[in-house]
């Protein structure tokens, strides 16, 4: 088979761009280095969470969005400060971007079958100004089904195309080197791994067992981000964010490791915006870990308590699901990798959600009846489960009892009872009415006037100290390795740039390791649901463009 491109990552935006190359008539190589049990990459373990504009979805709950709401919502959280040069094809990707989640990205998905569920999330609440970081409505839109459910029908279309001849997907090849002719990408050298029967997401051999050279007239590089890779992700630590964390628990597979993006540089491939990442702060470590040191994050509601190593209340508005970047650098800066939450039963019954499709099996796997019972008491299935076995749960009757056993979890022995005592009753006093000068109180009944908040998010105010809502419950949050939003320069074409800002010929890239789009389409921060879109975005752009270009 003579081969029109070498895509180089199995993933979600390999996927879509090799689906797009095929449809329009092209041969392609798809190459991975894990089995194809990994297929679909980190998208299939994620939430299915997806940004989208003005949907019917939110407008049936009564969110009034638009196009002009969501851009200065984008522009207010990238921050974008290096415009002539790191960020400049990065802005035109993001305004390309919501344009198309404003547009046809939501009837594009729904002809290919993919379905929302009817709530629409809220993240990255911001608490800012109307020009500052953060989502002024809901648009956290889940696909029904989640990670596996977005993946499906991008591998239906390829698994067709392998049947017609269009498609030769090899897994378990690594691309070591990217061969280049006169300055253009031609090719692709590397190992062929033994192969492997691991399960999805599991550590594969390394062990070699041949090599390969392949050419074509394009090289496509889907490969994703460098979350599990921790040395680079601390040599590309910002001083921004406090020193880099000596403990990481990591939210992706080990073959996250950021190595094609070396690959690609010494190819021509320029990277930029290597300082900017998006890890999460309410991390718990998997009591039934995949990967090593597999972690989940909790996405939480706005009511639990955040305090830091030090029993300290975070400040304003560093509260659960509003500033992930803004709380990892409040985290950072106390000199500790951890933090608190303290909240009742009561919240942990109604605010607390898992990211994963494995953690979300209802959703994941389309039954309504398993959706319905989270309406009963108790937390779900698998938050339970983390209470009952996982090592960051302390659950007590009394606050003594709690801060004790936090102290003795930690092995820090940093907290004072009377200092979490007072902080907690003063927060409790400020519950007695229905105005406060308690900022987070504030947000918490403002949550409450969004119906899907009210129904199914955020638990009613009351007092944490209030017996009838307990037990206590206390979680350590650990840094929850993720995304990485820097990555290759590229056009609005996908065409990879070098450092003198024109096209490498024959090189293309799609997905996380061009930083979703451009070199880091979401600056510093995300506004969540734009990575899995970023790569489906990004794969599409790619996949057209280089059809049009190839012969």
């Amino acid at each position: 088979m003579k081969h029109d491109v070498i895509v180089v990552g199995a993933g979600l935006a390999g996927l879509v761009a090799t689906a797009e190359l095929a449809d329009a008539g092209k041969k392609v190589l798809l190459l991975d280095q894990e089995p194809e049990s990994s297929l679909g990459g980190q998208a299939w373990w994620s939430f299915g969470g997806l940004f989208l504009v003005n949907s019917p979805e939110q407008r049936r709950i009564g969110i009034k969005d638009s196009f002009e709401l969501a851009w200065q919502d984008w522009l207010g959280s990238a921050g974008f400060d290096r415009k002539d040069d790191e960020d400049y094809w990065a802005i035109k990707w993001a305004e390309a971007y919501v344009h198309f989640a404003a547009g046809e990205k939501r009837d594009w998905l729904y002809r290919m079958g993919v379905r929302f569920f009817p709530v629409v999330g809220w993240a990255e609440r911001g608490g800012y100004l109307a020009e500052g970081h953060g989502n002024s409505v809901p648009r956290f839109h889940i696909v029904w089904g989640t990670g596996p459910g977005i993946v499906k029908p991008f591998e239906e279309r390829v698994r067709k195309a392998m049947e017609q001849g269009l498609v030769d997907y090899r897994p378990r090849h690594r691309v070591n080197v990217l061969l280049t002719e006169n300055g253009a990408v031609v090719g692709a050298r590397g190992d062929v791994l033994i192969q492997s029967s691991a399960a999805r997401g599991e550590a594969t051999s390394r062990e070699i067992v041949g090599d390969f050279e392949f050419y074509s007239q394009a090289v496509m590089v889907t490969s994703g981000g460098i979350g599990a890779n921790f040395d680079l992700i601390r040599n590309n630590w910002p001083s921004r964010l406090g020193e880099a964390p000596k403990k990481m628990i990591s939210g992706v597979p080990a073959h996250v490791d950021g190595r094609m993006l070396a690959i690609t540089e010494i190819a021509g491939g320029r990277i930029v915006n290597r300082d900017r990442m998006w890890h999460y702060t309410e991390g718990i470590q998997n009591w039934n870990p995949v990967w090593p040191m597999h972690g989940i994050r909790i996405l939480p509601g706005p009511s639990s308590l955040w305090l830091d190593a030090k029993g300290n209340r975070f400040p304003t508005p560093n509260f659960p699901g509003f500033d992930t970047l803004g709380t990892l650098e409040a985290i950072q800066k106390t000199g500790y990798d951890y933090s608190w939450f303290i909240l009742t039963q009561k919240i942990i019954e109604k605010e607390f959600a898992l990211s994963g499709s494995e953690q979300n099996p209802d959703l994941t796997e389309k039954s309504i009846k398993k959706v319905l019972s989270r309406i009963l008491p108790g937390p779900t299935a698998p938050v339970q489960a983390f209470m009952d076995k996982g090592e960051d749960f302390v659950i007590a009757h009394t606050l003594s009892g709690l801060v004790e056993g936090m102290n003795k979890l930690s092995g820090d022995h940093l907290l004072n009872l009377a200092d979490i005592k007072r902080q907690i009753l003063a927060r409790d006093r400020e519950i007695d009415n229905t105005f406060t000068k308690d900022l987070q109180i504030t947000a918490i009944r403002g949550a409450r006037n969004y119906l899907g908040d009210k129904l199914i998010r955020v638990a009613s105010p009351h007092k944490i100290l209030d017996p009838k809502m307990g037990p206590l419950i206390a979680v350590r949050l650990n840094i929850l390795s993720r995304k990485t939003l820097g990555g290759l320069q590229t056009d609005l074409s996908g065409r990879v740039l070098n450092t003198s800002g024109n096209p490498v010929p024959g090189l293309y890239a799609a997905g996380e390791v061009s930083g979703f789009g451009g070199g880091g389409i979401h600056g510093y921060r995300s506004l969540e649901g734009t990575f899995v879109g970023g790569c489906l975005f990004t794969g599409r752009q790619a996949g057209r463009a280089l059809a049009k270009e190839i012969m």
